[in-house]
């Protein structure tokens, strides 16, 4: 069974930075797009970023370009999420999630992920 693990949430300031990582294990990992999406309370999910299983193309949602970076190191079949100037706005639970398929040109949506983790909790107080 396909597992995606994620960690490094937690609360933080207006400002702050986290730096969120998710381990994959049971896929092949260096074949599959991987993601971030977020939830917030009363909101549907929405995706954050994406990452081709290169890592040669990124892609990353208006409300985080320039503040979030995503990375990935196939060796360790680890994703992971770079929060810099994090704002309340951020406020969310954060899930990792993989696709089979390239998105060339566009970013995927939250219905075309495959694989999904059990999510960690960012609260960004101001």
């Amino acid at each position: 069974q396909v597992r995606l693990v994620e960690s490094g949430g937690g609360l933080v300031q207006a400002g702050g930075s986290l730096r969120l990582s998710c381990a994959g294990s049971r896929l092949s990992f260096s074949t599959y797009t991987m993601g971030w999406l977020r939830q917030a309370p009363g909101k549907e999910r929405e995706f954050v970023a994406a990452i081709s299983w290169s890592g040669g193309s990124t892609s990353y949602s208006d409300s985080v370009k320039g503040r979030f970076t995503i990375s990935r190191d196939n060796t360790k079949n680890t994703v992971y999420l770079q929060m810099n100037s994090l704002k309340p706005e951020d406020t969310a639970v954060y899930y990792c999630a993989g696709a089979r398929k390239n998105f060339v040109g566009r970013a995927p949506i939250p219905s075309e992920f495959n694989y999904w983790g059990q999510g960690t909790q960012v609260t960004v107080s101001s």
